[in-house]
């Protein structure tokens, strides 16, 4: 005996809404990898986060996407894009931070080019 497959009106509406709230789910979790600890980071990477805790941090979140004063920098570089909508390249992020952007100040006159250097080095890790 074949078992009966058809399902209800109220059947089919539970199991599609349940789809759905599962994809809506799966979606909402980040497939980016979580920032590299601590522990692993190399000398130039910790030199780049002693420099983010020192000009940065106050307008920016190194562990989410969430926005402080500017955009959370979680994965920065997993992204094709960076927040501002530009290629999320080394380029366009040492632009950003030397020259600034709306209304992100320049850094380019504060920072030496090894502190931008290791600072591109340390949001690689984000």
């Amino acid at each position: 005996m074949k078992p009966n497959l058809r399902l209800a009106p109220a059947h089919r509406l539970v199991l599609a809404a349940a789809a759905a709230a599962t994809l809506a789910l799966a979606g909402c979790h980040s497939s980016m990898a979580p920032p590299t600890p601590l522990s692993q980071l190399n000398p130039q990477q910790l030199q780049g986060r002693q420099v983010f805790v020192q000009y940065c941090a106050g307008c920016h979140h190194a562990d989410t996407t969430k926005d402080l004063h500017g955009p959370g920098l979680e994965g920065l570089f997993r992204r094709k894009y960076l927040p501002s909508g530009l290629p999320a390249t080394d380029e366009r992020v040492i632009s950003t931070i030397q020259y600034g952007r709306n209304m992100m100040p320049p850094f380019g006159n504060t920072l030496s080019n090894r502190q931008i250097k290791d600072l591109l080095a340390y949001l690689h890790t984000l």
